[in-house]
């Protein structure tokens, strides 16, 4: 059974909009109302303080009162008026646009800029030269950030035009006709400290983005209390999880929306509609060879996310990489455990699209080894009913270009389990070679090769011996016609199973195998061993 929810799963109408900024923790956006108001009451008060100082204490110790290029009291008192009211009317709009995190803190940005050109005017009014001088420029540039976040591209771009201020200051001066400084380099001594400050504003930003991430996830995965990172890759990353109450450890992956094609608020609906009509199909699934699904829903900032059991072991991927092809006794013993994953995935009408080595573990079992574990079935695709039908996002060729069956190469709509049928073979292909059954330059030749080459026999590419049965069924399996192929996975594993061999592949050979190259160690997991972090890779 499901675990309670980690987060709350969104609605439909919950759905994120087009543009969210999801870079941003949630936290900051929700904050972000707080924090826009700060700011504006900040520089309320620095503005208020310019007035003070340009309109009192300055004629009171001075007669030619030297502040800000003699910008006070004219146009300075003007300016700082203008700089008081936008800082009250950011307060204001703040309120208002409470509801609005990301269009707030871009709005702020454009403040942010305004009112360095406010500072810029009054410093180059009459411009002086002050090398060792750190324009007020620098003061906003620094602070800005550190109370009223964004994302740390943004706060650079606003931040090197902000810098810039001075300088168009100094343009708009001499438009006026004031007299302009004649020595270049004092000009680049007194600009750079402003320039310098907008790269230093970044640092906060990345360090506040990373803090509130991970509180974020600390928070809205209640239940469990995270732990390292097991892995990532180009959906999303996985992290080992233990559940607060009952100690149980686990795995879970968070995977980006927008990876899934949530673009736009339709899109997104579907999206998370599907994702739990699909995850709720998986998390079905009882064969013992498929990774067991605890929970699913979406986070508050749009990432999809699920909990999986934690395995001890390794994909096969790694396996072959590490160790060298291995025989076909046991090759056939992994690829029919394989096989009896997806034969209950097909008859409940899931059909996994991305079976590759990687998506396949060995691993530990209690007293067992060698124990398959079919993952990544939190994202299957349901056979189309009329009514899945009208969920049907845009359409994405999914998959791993290298295991992709003709079909889905071609993009068809009429995809079944045959699909999966040709990438176990592959699989199986990979096993007892090392090597891909096509090798291509370039993702989409690989596709191509699928769809137009005949396979070469597994028997031509390695020097371990392959049972002409064995091969014959890999070849079925390779088969481009769907109708070519095995009648489905259970027969499959039953052809797979009746495959003799002359050294079986015993539970003593496989227990001496793993105390060998995969000694137990306490509290192993995925990420000691193999790669648990297995994507889908849109083509």
């Amino acid at each position: 059974m499901a675990q309670k929810n980690i987060a709350a799963a969104l609605t439909p109408s919950d759905a994120p909009a087009a543009g969210t900024l999801i870079s941003l923790p949630a936290d900051v956006l929700e904050q972000s109302c707080k924090r826009v108001a700060a700011l504006g009451v900040v520089l309320a008060v620095l503005w208020a303080f310019a007035l003070f100082k340009g309109n009192v204490v300055t004629p009171a110790f001075t007669e030619d009162m030297p502040i800000h290029g003699h910008a006070f009291p004219w146009p300075g008192n003007l300016i700082a008026i203008v700089g008081l009211g936008m800082s009250l009317g950011l307060v204001v709009l703040a309120g208002r646009l409470h509801h609005r995190p990301n269009f707030l803190l871009d709005l702020s940005l454009g403040f942010y800029v305004a009112t360095a050109l406010l500072i810029g005017i009054l410093n180059q009014w009459q411009p002086e030269l002050h090398p060792g001088h750190i324009s007020w420029i620098c003061v906003v540039i620094l602070a800005y950030p550190a109370i009223a976040p964004n994302t740390p591209g943004k706060i650079l771009v606003a931040g090197l035009i902000a810098a810039s201020m001075d300088p168009l200051g100094l343009l708009l001066a001499g438009l006026r006709g004031a007299e302009m400084p004649e020595t270049q380099l004092a000009l680049f001594w007194s600009f750079l400290p402003n320039y310098i400050c907008a790269l230093i504003a970044v640092v906060p930003a990345h360090i506040i983005r990373g803090l509130g991430r991970h509180a974020r996830k600390a928070r809205e995965l209640g239940s469990y209390k995270l732990g390292e990172e097991l892995g990532r890759g180009g959906m999303g990353e996985v992290y080992r999880a233990e559940h607060r109450l009952l100690a149980r450890q686990a795995a879970i992956k968070l995977i980006r929306p927008e990876v899934l094609g949530a673009r736009d608020p339709d899109a997104a609906r579907v999206m998370v509609t599907r994702f739990k009509r699909e995850a709720q199909a998986a998390a079905t699934l009882r064969s013992p060879h498929t990774i067991e699904l605890y929970d699913f829903g979406m986070t508050q900032d749009g990432a999809f996310y699920y909990v999986m059991e934690l395995l001890d072991g390794i994909g096969l991927d790694q396996l072959v990489e590490r160790f060298g092809p291995i025989p076909a006794e046991r090759a056939v013993q992994f690829a029919h455990q394989a096989a009896l994953s997806l034969a209950e995935a097909h008859a409940r009408g899931l059909i996994h699209r991305d079976i590759k080595p990687s998506n396949i573990f060995t691993s530990r079992m209690g007293l067992q080894v060698d124990y398959i574990k079919v993952l990544d079935f939190g994202l299957v695709k349901a056979v189309e009913s009329r009514d899945q039908a009208l969920l049907t996002a845009p359409q994405m060729t999914t998959g791993t270009p290298a295991y992709m069956a003709p079909e889905l190469a071609l993009g068809e709509s009429n995809i079944d389990g045959q699909a999966d049928i040709y990438a176990l073979g592959a699989v199986i292909y990979w096993l007892l070679t090392g090597k891909l059954v096509f090798d291509a330059e370039s993702p989409v030749k690989m596709m191509y090769r699928h769809v137009s080459d005949p396979p070469e026999p597994p028997s031509q590419h390695t020097e371990l011996a392959i049972p002409d049965q064995l091969e014959a069924l890999i070849m079925a399996c390779l088969a481009k016609s769907p109708g070519d192929r095995p009648g489905g996975a259970g027969e499959l594993a039953g052809l797979l199973a009746a495959i003799p061999v002359t050294n079986p592949w015993t539970e003593h050979r496989a227990l001496r195998w793993w105390e060998t190259h995969l000694p137990e160690t306490p509290r192993s997991a995925p990420c000691d061993r193999g790669e648990l972090a297995a994507e889908y890779s849109p083509a």
